[in-house]
């Protein structure tokens, strides 16, 4: 369930999405983050919205996963890039400051079923602001895994409290029921027409040195890595 599935006007969405991107009119380009702990379901959740499927066996993600889905927001063609990173600090040492650069929305997960990832959000908004991502930046919180409710550690209303104190919307969802495929959706939305109405100018797409380096720290990342 979502907690909060309006965009920043309080209208409904009214969006349509393209599976292919080779479009013939320039669009505004929004790079988005998600960041969390390791194994909160960072990867699952942006492959829902991207491709519209849950990852059954996801490999854990090794220095940063990239993915794009272009759509219209009441009339105006946009685009989202999506950077999930891994949680593992060996992995973001060596990017984390690319990573973050020209960041334009943030969106931080926890696990509801794990309560120590639960309590790692202050220190992920904690490091945002370390790295210079714009407090005008929009932010949502999101709590993955809702359907492991026998599960649950984290309460809703701790989680409310947490993303009130940092005037953020709070979503509920799971990546894994395709009954929540709206409310994924919605949280991306949700943080796609508030750019959209922040951002009177085109925006420009991460620079080609940026997207080299990550490919390449995840490349060399790769070689070392032993899980």
């Amino acid at each position: 369930m979502a907690i909060e599935n309006k965009s920043a006007g309080g209208e409904d969405f009214d969006s349509v999405f393209f599976d292919s991107l080779e479009l013939s009119s320039p669009c505004r380009v929004f790079k988005i983050i998600v960041i969390g702990d390791t194994s909160v379901g960072k990867t699952c959740l942006t492959s829902r919205f991207c491709g519209g499927s849950f990852l059954n066996n996801p490999e854990a993600t090794i220095g940063v996963d990239f993915r794009e889905r272009t759509l219209e927001l009441h009339g105006e063609v946009v685009k989202l890039q999506i950077w999930d990173t891994a949680g593992q600090e060996r992995f973001r040492k060596s990017m984390v400051e690319h990573y973050y650069r020209s960041a334009h929305a943030v969106i931080f997960v926890y696990d509801v079923t794990s309560l120590a990832t639960f309590q790692s959000v202050p220190d992920w908004i904690e490091e945002c602001g370390r790295h210079a991502v714009g407090a005008l930046a929009p932010r949502v919180v999101v709590g993955n895994k809702c359907d492991l409710r026998d599960r649950r550690e984290v309460p809703t209303s701790a989680a409310q409290r947490l993303a009130d104190a940092h005037d953020m919307p709070l979503f509920e969802t799971s990546a894994k029921d395709p009954a929540e495929k709206e409310h994924v959706d919605a949280i991306f939305l949700t943080l796609a027409y508030r750019l959209k109405s922040c951002k009177p100018l085109r925006l420009k797409p991460p620079s080609e040195s940026d997207v080299g380096h990550l490919w390449k720290a995840r490349q060399q990342e790769a070689l070392t890595c032993r899980c």
